[in-house]
């Protein structure tokens, strides 16, 4: 199996203020962690499946672990990969944070509907910390990590590209920036693939947006497609 690290990212930078500008660059600059790439989609406009599924077929000749992460994430910590390798010998499919549980009509995985009504703690597992500096803002501690759950938090989603092909899972390109992470949780689902969280230490500088007009959209698109 692969040892090789590859961060997927969709930016609006480019790529010189991707690496100046944002959290992710940023925080990649810091280090030189070894057999780690970047695969960069500088002045993004397209939606984030789209890119991801892309790189993922990139990945067929070239196979990786594959991180898929938002640029607005800043990586606190230093062992990573190591952490990251612990958690695939226990998963297929790796976050941050995450649902042990998964209810009908669901908006999100912390939420259990759309008017923002969060679940109990006691079915949440992980945690990221949230802010725009060091220290963060807040560290939301949602529960015990390295535990099995149904959803995954989009803002980095890690599996080996290999598991992924093998099983014939991509990313619904009908979904943008919302709900695409809950589609493919159900997916891997279905596909009797395993996921839990792992012991990544990052600072998220948004908390997500839950009111859009394009939330909402999506939302509908998610139950159209399950039912549920």
């Amino acid at each position: 199996m692969t040892t090789k690290f590859r961060m997927v990212c969709a930016t609006r930078h480019s790529t010189a203020s991707f690496q100046t500008d944002s959290a992710l660059g940023q925080s990649l600059a810091l280090a030189s962690y070894p057999d780690t790439e970047l695969r960069l989609f500088p002045n993004n406009a397209s939606g984030l499946p789209l890119t991801y599924n892309l790189a993922l077929r990139e990945a067929a000749a070239d196979p990786a672990v594959m991180i898929f992460v938002h640029d607005d994430v800043y990586l606190c910590d230093f062992f990573w990969q190591k952490h990251v390798l612990a958690g695939l010998t226990k998963f297929d499919v790796l976050g941050l944070a995450g649902n042990r549980r998964r209810i009908p009509r669901q908006a999100n995985w912390v939420y259990l509907d759309d008017k923002e009504t969060a679940d109990r703690l006691e079915n949440l597992s992980g945690a990221v910390a949230h802010g725009v500096m060091f220290p963060p803002q807040n560290i939301a501690l949602f529960g015990e990590a390295e535990q099995e759950v149904k959803l995954l938090d989009g803002v980095m989603l890690i599996a080996r590209s290999e598991t992924l092909l093998a099983n014939d899972l991509f990313f619904d390109e009908r979904f943008e920036f919302h709900h695409y992470d809950m589609d493919f949780c159900r997916a891997a689902e279905v596909r009797n693939l395993r996921m839990g969280t792992a012991t990544v230490s990052v600072v998220h500088e948004s908390e997500g947006n839950f009111k859009s007009d394009a939330w909402h959209r999506s939302y509908a698109k998610y139950l159209d497609k399950w039912e549920s």
